[in-house]
């Protein structure tokens, strides 16, 4: 094999990599390394779910997502929600996702990893199920850790 094509095949295995982090089987596994809190504005809502504003992965030893802090404003016992990651394709195309995940935030320090294996520079969108529209549309507050 060519460099050239050496070059081509180790960034297209890197790429999809990239592309095709893997969720967490067990949600709530510590996480370590220096993971960087994020409060990330709304994004959108569509087919049921609100999507935050875009999130990039910072140079970091952390190479985990996980949520925390989480919390219905209009209903502040209910600190439970369905979460998933959108990754936002590096060429621009259709975004990949994650599977859905379960978190709560029964106390404040309890991080639930919606993936693993995320490397630096990485940019997704957390998106959350919601439960009702009526009266308001829920709104929930969450930390992001990556």
């Amino acid at each position: 094999m060519n460099k050239t094509a050496s070059i081509a095949t180790a960034l297209a295995v890197a790429g999809t990599a990239a592309l095709v982090p893997a969720t967490a089987a067990a949600a709530h596994t510590p996480v370590t390394g220096g993971c960087a809190p994020a409060r990330p504005g709304s994004g959108f809502y569509a087919g049921g779910r609100i999507a935050s504003a875009p999130v990039t992965v910072p140079a970091s030893a952390c190479t985990t997502i996980a949520v925390s802090h989480i919390r219905d404003i209009h209903r502040p016992s209910d600190n439970c929600q369905t979460f998933l990651l959108a990754f936002v394709s590096p060429d621009g195309g259709d975004y990949t996702y994650s599977e859905p995940v379960q978190a709560c935030s029964t106390t404040p320090r309890q991080r639930t990893v919606l993936a693993r294996n995320v490397p630096d520079g990485t940019v997704f969108r957390v998106l959350y199920q919601v439960d009702y529209i009526e009266p308001e549309i829920q709104t929930v507050r969450f930390t992001v850790w990556r």
